[in-house]
């Protein structure tokens, strides 16, 4: 039996004088099209610009291959999609539909990938509170991130909430054999 397949495209917002077009039609496949509509949910609410606010770029911009914003965006996309780990990010600097949710395309030097490794991530993620260190140019804003998570919360509610209850899920993780670093956790009664 014959399946019913739509033949018509899905058109997004292009990049860079580029279509993005989902199509049915065999092509390039990737098993992250979805990012496409996250993608649309970032550009509408701004998010990565907003979280790029809360760091401090030191790096000598004639010597950076990724901008802070690029970086962000490619760490937040990745969790969305799934990506905790940063090794998986020396895979996926090449992947075009996370180089497209990063709004980078193209890399800065043929020599390249158009995203960063794990290793920038990393420093990314390890970035200081306040002045770069030999090894860290970038540095956060502890406050300032904080600050974003209310101001978002407040972004998506068309009225101020009078209460925000914070419901915090202490689930255990039981532990099996002799592993390294266990504790007693009294509410659950077993090692963790």
């Amino acid at each position: 039996m014959q399946t019913e397949c739509s033949n018509h495209d899905f058109e997004f917002e292009g990049f860079a004088g580029r279509k993005v077009v989902g199509g049915f039609n065999g092509g390039a496949i990737t098993s992250n099209a979805g990012a496409l509509l996250l993608r649309q949910t970032l550009k509408a609410t701004a998010l990565i610009s907003q979280a790029a606010a809360c760091f401090t770029d030191h790096r000598q911009p004639n010597k950076t291959q990724h901008k802070l914003e690029t970086l962000i965006g490619q760490r937040i996309t990745g969790i969305a999609l799934g990506y905790e780990d940063l090794n998986d990010h020396d895979a996926l600097r090449h992947d075009p539909v996370l180089a497209l949710l990063s709004d980078r395309l193209e890399p800065k030097r043929a020599d390249c990938a158009a995203l960063a490794g794990k290793s920038t991530l990393n420093r990314l993620e390890h970035a200081p509170e306040s002045a770069p260190t030999r090894y860290n140019k970038i540095a956060h804003g502890p406050a300032k991130l904080k600050a974003l998570f209310v101001e978002l919360f407040l972004q998506a509610h068309a009225a101020p909430r009078k209460r925000i209850i914070l419901v915090l899920d202490a689930t255990d993780d039981p532990l099996h054999g002799r592993q390294e670093g266990p504790f007693f956790h009294g509410y659950y009664r077993c090692y963790c």
